[in-house]
């Protein structure tokens, strides 16, 4: 089962919300997932999501590839760094 970190949708017509979440690669954008890990609201600032970060950096050390939003986020929130820093320390 690959995992990938992405978003999905919830939000209202021409008022995008979205949640970061864990999921199985073959399922739909909108469909199951495994954990949400925070939410996102694309017309404030990157830094504005909220993320738990324990759970983020769980999924990353599991090998789970975030999608190119995702990672955005997560380099603005600082969770990247945080996760090859732990890397490098093993």
């Amino acid at each position: 089962m690959a995992v990938k970190l992405r978003l999905t949708r919830i939000g209202r017509t021409h008022e995008p919300y979205y949640r970061i979440v864990a999921a199985d690669s073959r399922y739909s954008r909108d469909g199951r997932f495994i954990e949400q890990i925070g939410a996102y609201n694309p017309r404030q600032d990157l830094k504005e999501a909220t993320i738990n970060r324990e759970a983020a950096l769980n999924w990353l050390s599991k090998g789970a590839q975030p999608s190119d939003t995702v990672r955005a986020i997560f380099r603005a929130h600082g969770i990247m760094e945080e996760f090859h820093n732990s890397k490098l320390k093993k």
